[in-house]
């Protein structure tokens, strides 16, 4: 198990969220099990949940689609046009 820092790296920088975010993910990639990190930062978390997708830790994306899917628009889609499809098919 590794565990690391994350905002040592970017100390004084500019924009240190958007640093922290490139490198919690080149570490989850290297094998970094554990960050200190502050996990209300919305940058840094998309950056480790896109390690995630990508070193295969998210089956199938479930939690990146969870967290980001778009709800349909009324019409589009949804929960309602697949109870319609059912009807038709059924």
């Amino acid at each position: 198990n590794t565990t690391c820092g994350a905002s040592n790296i970017s100390f004084g920088l500019p924009n240190r969220h958007g640093l922290n975010a490139a490198f919690l993910s080149m570490a989850a990639g290297a094998g970094m099990t554990s960050a200190i990190m502050n996990p209300l930062h919305a940058e840094e978390m998309t950056g480790i949940m896109g390690a995630n997708v990508m070193n295969g830790q998210d089956p199938e994306c479930r939690r990146w689609i969870q967290k980001f899917r778009e709800p349909a628009a009324a019409g589009e889609g949804g929960r309602e046009r697949r109870q319609t499809r059912r009807r038709r098919s059924a």
